[in-house]
């Protein structure tokens, strides 16, 4: 098990690139169970999540091929096992994607319930909801979720109770080969939702309003191969702005979409943050003089995303005054809060709120990773500290980041990976 050591203090300088949307790419490769011709996806992130769900789709019987460049193709020509079972899915939050294309393709499926970060619920009962309407019969037990729908799915009228991202793009995977038109109300808005439908359509898929909170959708018979690139990973890019920030740094994130980050923008210029157009796909960041406290409440897209929320809270720890951190999506979304507190942090939690006194002066520790996204706010933080770090658990960081210690180590960063005594303890007692 891998830590990260970390030397605080040093400013970011530099220019650093975005990789392809981790939670693009995910529904990404469960739609090409959706076709038995190859497809062809560009700008896929080798992070964990990512070889995991590579292995799912091997494991129901298709053939995933790495090119280079990050190109990926994938082949479901016969679908031998629509399953996804526990051992393979344990540690991935992103099985109940493959659901959907499944049940569309071959009738029936059964599937493991999310693992990954424990960070709160995830609404699998929506998802169950949703495809019942299209006609499958659905069962939970043993930990599993088995659909069929013999005689395929059959377009409905769908209104999320809550909105879903992975939900509205499993029903999307699944209404795209239903029989008549399937109209989804309350859909999420998310730039992968949108990126996810645009691949649909390349596919051969009828699909109208992605992007909206309602979508069309006129089942077809088949679809076909096609090629796709993934939109840049807009939380990658927001945690590298908010990284030049916290050290006081000035870095030009590249490869990155502007548009996909106007909410973190915005709270980022009221902080203080000097945030500048760079060129095509390029912003500038840079924090001129003393950060102020800003409040800030995370909303489905397009307000402020959950998973830049332990990042921003962060930065809020050397910011002047109070700021009000409030998180509506997952009820379980503060862990890192009191990693934070062992820094230096002064943080107050109330239920939902988060409450942030600085600035803080912060000061090396031994801090652990809940999270994904826990586990970067604890490396800006290690950053801005005084002194060397100590961050363990950084696979969880693993899982949606693509080599982010060699990224930072090219800024300027003083980051190293090495493997915990724990782990070399272990090694040594399994070869004695």
């Amino acid at each position: 098990m891998d830590q990260f050591l970390i030397e605080g203090g040093v400013p970011l300088l530099g220019e650093v690139a975005t990789s392809g949307a981790k939670n693009s790419a995910l529904p990404a490769l469960a739609a090409c169970l959706l076709t038995d011709e190859p497809v062809i996806l560009q700008r896929i992130p080798p992070v964990r999540d990512i070889r995991t769900m590579q292995k799912l789709l091997e494991h129901t019987g298709a053939r995933v091929d790495e090119l280079a460049g990050g190109n990926v193709v994938v082949q479901a020509s016969d679908i031998t096992k629509p399953e996804a079972p526990y051992e393979v899915v344990k540690t991935m939050r992103a099985s109940s994607l493959v659901l959907g294309p499944l049940v569309a393709r071959t009738g029936r499926a059964r599937v493991s319930l999310p693992g990954g970060c424990a960070i709160g619920a995830r609404p699998i009962n929506l998802h169950i909801a949703a495809l019942e309407h299209l006609g499958a019969r659905v069962e939970q037990s043993h930990g599993y979720i088995e659909a069929r729908a013999d005689d395929g799915l059959k377009g409905n009228h769908i209104v999320f109770e809550r909105i879903t991202v992975t939900g509205t793009e499993d029903l999307m995977m699944a209404a795209v080969l239903a029989q008549g038109e399937t109209v989804i109300q309350n859909a999420a808005r998310e730039p992968e939702v949108v990126d996810l439908a645009e691949m649909l359509v390349k596919m051969g898929a009828r699909i109208e309003g992605a992007g909206t909170s309602t979508i069309r959708i006129q089942g077809v018979s088949r679809l076909y191969g096609a090629e796709h690139r993934i939109v840049p990973d807009r939380i990658e890019a927001g945690t590298f702005l908010i990284a030049s920030a916290i050290s006081g740094g000035e870095l030009v994130v590249t490869g990155c979409e502007p548009a996909h980050l106007e909410a973190l923008i915005a709270k980022l210029q009221q902080a203080g943050v000097t945030i500048a157009d760079a060129g095509p796909g390029a912003l500038r960041a840079k924090a001129a003089g003393h950060l102020r406290s800003v409040d800030m409440t995370t909303e489905e897209h397009p307000g402020f995303a959950t998973d830049l929320q332990a990042q921003f809270m962060a930065l809020m720890t050397q910011a002047e005054g109070i700021s009000f951190i409030t998180e509506k999506i997952f009820e379980n979304r503060f862990m890192h809060a009191l990693e934070l507190c062992r820094m230096g942090a002064d943080i107050r939690i109330e239920g939902r709120q988060a409450i942030v006194a600085g600035p803080r002066k912060l000061t090396s520790a031994q801090a652990i990773c809940s999270d994904l996204r826990a586990s970067a706010s604890l490396v800006l933080a290690a950053l801005a500290a005084e002194g060397e770090t100590v961050i363990d658990r950084v696979y969880h960081m693993d899982r949606g980041y693509e080599r982010f210690d060699e990224k930072l180590a090219a800024v300027g960063a003083r980051i190293r990976r090495v493997a915990s005594k724990q782990s070399d303890e272990k090694s040594m007692e399994a070869a004695s």
